[in-house]
């Protein structure tokens, strides 16, 4: 059989004992074997780990690279808010355009092939970042797949005319509807208007919640009661929650296995959580990072991800999910082999399930997204933080990137 591409020699992500052959034509997985008898330009991979693709299922590109336009002193939440505030009555199409493009490129480069990201709007801003990252998302598609997840950051019932701006976005091509409940006098007043829009429009929801470390209150639980109300299992993801990192274990079991049964999704923002949290602490700070594997043994579906990249929430970032992973892996004092290997999947197959995608994975018939990393399994990914060395998007080359080499002397 002639073959577009064959790769040889390579490890599939989850079951990395013997390595495979992968045969790759019209853009498709064609065949998975041990030997593959066939014709066609060949990737030797030397036995290293490939995986479908990361997946970013939470990151603000509109937002991004923002530093040289806010003055940031306290580093709180309240400061990013009102910092990215002002600087987005200042926002262009092209300005958008141009700072996501460069995230995206370095997510891209790192080893991303689907990403969910968030974008602002409101009053103020409208739909210039909307309109942006729609065009993004079409120019990259020879790379990426992008969902948009549209949401008012500073309100939503508390903000007069977001929900009109939040509609047409949701009109013009949103494929996600969000919120930040937390934002609003009412929290459960904007959690009912955001599942009210999901239904209305049939799409997913996202919400950034109960960011901070009291957990006497927790919006989470009006979100797992609406998740059931409205039957909308499986379609409804929770970001932040770091007040979770401050929940016993007997509690965490309990609020675990609650999101399990009512099928509500949680992202972890490492870097972002870390950062944020614990700033009225002098000494002994909490990192504010929810114990994400916990949950993941209990039913939950879990995914880890960059949330925001140079701008006043995370002044730091790189779009790499594997530094996200390995950052979490050491927060969390993961150590067991086989839990750090599952850092991996909260890149990957879990947050394809987190995203509904039905179109991801290794396998005959399945898109040729592939990423070939410098390691031979997940665990020492994680642990080594193992460079991505190419990136193939419907089996067409989106990257690479040499090895290093040391130059010893003669």
């Amino acid at each position: 059989m002639d073959f577009d591409r064959i790769f040889r020699n390579a490890r599939i992500g989850g079951s990395e004992g013997t390595p495979v052959d992968i045969g790759v034509k019209a853009g498709r997985f064609v065949a998975i074997e041990t030997t593959l008898a066939g014709s066609g330009p060949e990737e030797p991979l030397d036995g290293r780990l490939v995986v479908p693709g990361f997946i970013e299922t939470h990151i603000h590109l509109d937002k991004s690279c923002l530093l040289g336009c806010c003055d940031c002193r306290t580093g709180t939440l309240e400061e990013a808010i009102s910092e990215v505030a002002k600087a987005k009555r200042n926002f262009t199409e092209e300005d958008v355009y141009v700072r996501a493009s460069r995230t995206l490129e370095k997510a891209i480069l790192h080893g991303t092939t689907r990403m969910r990201t968030h974008v602002e709007v409101d009053p103020r801003v409208g739909l210039t970042s909307l309109r942006a990252l729609l065009k993004l998302k079409k120019d990259y598609a020879w790379a990426i797949d992008i969902e948009l997840c549209a949401f008012p950051q500073e309100g939503l019932l508390d903000d007069p005319g977001s929900e009109d701006v939040l509609v047409q976005a949701l009109e013009d091509g949103a494929d996600v509807v969000g919120g930040a409940p937390y934002t609003d006098q009412d929290s459960h007043g904007q959690i009912a208007h955001i599942f009210a829009l999901a239904k209305r429009f049939d799409v997913d929801i996202d919400l950034h919640l109960d960011f901070g470390l009291d957990p006497s209150h927790l919006d989470l639980d009006e979100v797992c009661r609406k998740t059931d109300e409205t039957g909308w299992a499986g379609r409804v993801t929770v970001g932040h929650v770091t007040k979770l990192s401050a929940v016993a274990p007997e509690r965490l079991e309990t609020i675990g296995q609650r999101m399990a049964s009512a099928g509500v999704a949680l992202t972890v923002l490492p870097a972002t959580d870390l950062f944020l949290n614990g700033r009225d602490h002098h000494h002994s700070v909490p990192r504010g990072v929810t114990p994400l594997h916990r949950l993941l043994d209990l039913g939950v579906t879990c995914s880890l991800s960059t949330n925001n990249v140079l701008n006043p929430f995370t002044p730091f970032g790189d779009c790499s999910l594997i530094r996200i992973a390995n950052l979490y892996a050491n927060v969390a004092q993961v150590s067991p082999p086989h839990r750090m290997a599952r850092c991996i999947d909260m890149i990957t197959t879990q947050s394809a399930r987190l995203m509904n995608l039905d179109d991801y994975g290794i396998a005959v018939g399945l898109p040729a997204d592939l990423v070939v990393l410098d390691c031979s399994s997940p665990m020492e990914a994680v642990a080594e933080i193992a460079s991505p060395l190419a990136g193939f998007k419907a089996g067409r080359p989106t990257f690479s990137r040499q090895r290093p080499v040391l130059h010893r002397p003669a």
